[in-house]
């Protein structure tokens, strides 16, 4: 039986510290499923297609690791797809708290649901995508945070813009 593993995350746009969990996940699981999920709190600066298309152009050359979106609950994709596996990246204990009550959430909604926390980096402790987002509007160096396939269209896109709010 194949091991499947769900990243899920707005990804908005990917970093280095997602990168780092999906390396690492994928050495864990036969295949990782790196999905693009809606959050209706958030205003996200990509499209869906925009942020897709920029984790696949990252993963591309990953054998096991595939890209993929989603609109509707967590666990419904899982037991769709298949996946038994929820891997989340946790910077801090505040992370923690939230994570914990989602994962209890997916497993109330899919017995099959099991949710695996793996620990940031320690230079990747502060780093998110909105951290990313405002150092890039106002035209600060992200070429340390973001991978270096996309730094350009995230740069060019996040410079000044109106459409981010910081």
């Amino acid at each position: 039986m194949k091991r499947i593993a769900v990243c899920p995350g707005s990804f908005d746009p990917i970093t280095l510290g997602h990168l780092d969990i999906i390396n690492r996940a994928s050495t864990i699981f036969d295949k990782v499923i790196v999905l693009v999920s809606f959050n209706a709190a958030k205003k996200a600066a990509f499209t869906v297609g925009e942020r897709v298309e920029m984790i696949y152009d990252v993963v591309r050359d990953m054998d096991n690791v595939v890209v993929d979106c989603n609109d509707g609950l967590l666990a419904d994709y899982l037991k769709r797809t298949g996946a038994t596996a929820i891997v989340k990246g946790l910077r801090a204990v505040s992370d923690f708290e939230y994570e914990f009550q989602m994962a209890l959430a997916n497993r109330k909604l899919y017995d099959g649901a099991e949710t695996v926390f793996l620990t940031t980096t320690g230079e990747n402790m502060f780093l998110s995508s909105s951290v990313v987002k405002q150092i890039a509007y106002f035209g600060g160096d992200i070429s340390g945070l973001v991978p270096p396939q996309i730094h350009d269209f995230i740069k060019s896109r996040l410079l000044k813009s109106d459409d981010i709010k910081i």
